[in-house]
């Protein structure tokens, strides 16, 4: 079983997965902008907070996992959001299940995995490597201060990791490194808006070619100041892409419709 959070009683569904060092109370930011006829239903995926892992630590079955949780939520049409790392899963699922899925909305998401991220995956180097960065508070702080180009002042990177079961998200590290490319979602005909920071990482940025070769349906939207947390960082911006809400004064830089 998968632990959900819901937050609001509307009619429209919005299930959302996190990225990779997240939890459901990720898309906790947008939840006072709810539209009175949505409901968020914000997922803890398998093996992290309350849910049980999947059956195996493979592509498959975590999707499987996935899209049998969906048939348990009982709705019919429904729009996916995905966080980062999270953006891949909810691909994953809507090529199972699209005649469901109403639109994708992918934040910050990577078309490919970085070099820094690879270097994690590198055997047992790898793994001290993850440790020394992610998995002691030293490293948390360290890390978090090189990235300061790519957040805001208010906001840390390095946050989410803090209380989180490393064990799992090395394992879904590693998940996503087995992905061969975004090839793989060539054929999709949803509507697809991928939502990014300004100051977010270069490799997010050199992604959007690859996305809109894939999904040529894709439109971008920056988000100004923002880094690779827009959910805490351009929370109004965010949510007047989310949930299509006119704004007096532009607040997304919209490159490619």
């Amino acid at each position: 079983m998968l632990y959900v959070k819901r937050y609001g009683s509307g009619s429209g569904a919005l299930v959302a997965y996190h990225g990779w060092g997240g939890d459901y109370r990720t898309f906790e930011p947008i939840v006072p902008l709810l539209p009175f006829d949505t409901t968020l239903i914000s997922v803890d995926l398998p093996g992290y907070g309350q849910s049980a892992p999947p059956s195996a630590w493979t592509i498959n079955s975590l999707t499987d996992a996935l899209v049998d949780h969906i048939g348990q939520l009982q709705i019919s049409r429904f729009t996916l959001l995905g966080n980062c790392s999270g953006a891949i899963l909810a691909l994953l699922v809507a090529q199972r299940i699209e005649a469901q899925v109403e639109r994708l909305v992918l934040i910050d998401p990577f078309a490919y995995m970085p070099w820094y991220f690879s270097l994690f995956l590198n055997g047992e180097i790898g793994r001290k490597a993850y440790t020394l960065t992610f998995g002691t508070s030293v490293g948390r702080f360290v890390t978090n201060m090189a990235l300061r180009h790519r957040r805001t002042d208010e906001t840390n990177l390095t946050r989410s990791f803090e209380s989180i079961d490393h064990r799992v998200v090395y394992q879904y590290l590693g998940l996503l490194g087995r992905i061969e490319g975004v090839d793989r979602f060539r054929g999709l005909t949803l509507p697809v808006d991928i939502v990014y920071g300004e100051k977010t990482f270069k490799a997010v940025k050199d992604s959007l070619p690859r996305w809109k070769q894939v999904l040529p349906q894709t439109r971008s939207h920056e988000l100004a100041g923002a880094g690779h947390l827009p959910i805490e960082e351009a929370t109004q911006a965010l949510a007047n892409v989310l949930f299509m809400k006119a704004s007096s004064k532009p607040l997304t830089r919209n490159p490619s419709r």
